[in-house]
């Protein structure tokens, strides 16, 4: 059959049967526009992880160093056993790596996932659901932290275990409701802290608020939490171009600390946003194909 005699018998279809051939039309052009929009807004998504959660939870210019990855739901069971054997971040790795990062902005250790949820009593009024992080004073400069009120935790909370903390804005405004928030006590799990921080306001993302939380020292927190898991160092460096070479140094660092041989593999991670990025990006690649 000539290509002629195939085109002529197509418009003849096409004729005979218009309301066939007009919902064939319609069910490819839905289907293709589906598509579009689908990866079209994966790709939103995408950078909107990026932008918004990877560098709001870990921070610009920063990298973490972690007894466990981000994507963890990427593991097998045997895999996940094996990374659960790894021994925890503590200070005395915190310690190698300042030492092997003198240029680094700040350098903190934090508490890790699953984070704590605690009511925060002021006098007659609770609010509940406030998550608590325990923290060195550098994990406010990593995360760039402002203050509308008061100053951020220090170094001699942290060694002398004060019962102080510092509250993020929707924290000192259900509260205190446009009263100052500094110098209050509250009570965090029957213990009172006294404020002495708030944080400007950090926003919302995806309809979570940023804001609704407490620091206080490290050293307070583990005495009633106890020592997490997933504790986590931290490290902001100066500028976007010196996070590689200092994620290679504290890398290098860790392995000494730990007195690990060459053929061993690291018992640790170190990451950053990016890491998170990628894991979403894992998850969502199945429907941007």
């Amino acid at each position: 059959m000539r290509f002629s005699d195939i085109i002529r018998l197509s418009l003849v279809q096409l004729l005979v049967n218009p309301l066939r051939t007009a919902f064939t039309l319609l069910g490819i052009v839905v289907s293709v526009g589906f598509l579009v929009a689908v990866v079209a807004i994966i790709q939103g998504m995408n950078a909107y992880v990026k932008e918004n959660i990877a560098d709001a939870l870990i921070g610009m210019n920063t990298f973490q160093v972690r007894r466990l990855p981000i994507s963890l739901g990427l593991f097998t069971d045997d895999q996940f056993r094996l990374l659960k054997r790894r021994p925890r971040v503590d200070e005395r790795d915190a310690e190698a790596v300042r030492e092997a990062l003198p240029d680094a902005l700040a350098i903190s250790l934090q508490s890790g996932w699953p984070t704590p949820q605690a009511d925060v009593v002021w006098r007659d009024r609770t609010l509940g659901s406030v998550q608590i992080f325990g923290v060195t004073a550098g994990y406010q400069i990593v995360q760039d932290y402002r203050f509308t009120e008061g100053r951020p935790l220090s170094e001699i909370d942290v060694r002398e275990r004060r019962n102080v903390i510092v509250v993020g804005a929707d924290v000192a405004e259900n509260l205190f409701q446009g009263a100052t928030a500094i110098d209050k006590d509250v009570r965090v799990m029957g213990q009172r802290y006294t404020i002495v921080g708030v944080v400007a306001p950090k926003g919302r993302v995806l309809g979570q608020s940023f804001d609704g939380f407490a620091l206080m020292p490290i050293s307070a927190f583990e005495a009633i939490y106890g020592r997490r898991q997933t504790t986590t160092i931290s490290v902001k460096m100066r500028d976007a171009q010196d996070v590689g070479p200092a994620m290679a140094r504290a890398q290098e660092a860790m392995r000494l600390a730990r007195r690990l041989r060459p053929s061993d593999r690291d018992n640790f991670d170190v990451g950053t946003a990016d890491a998170l990025v990628d894991f979403w990006k894992q998850l969502t690649r199945c429907c941007s194909r």
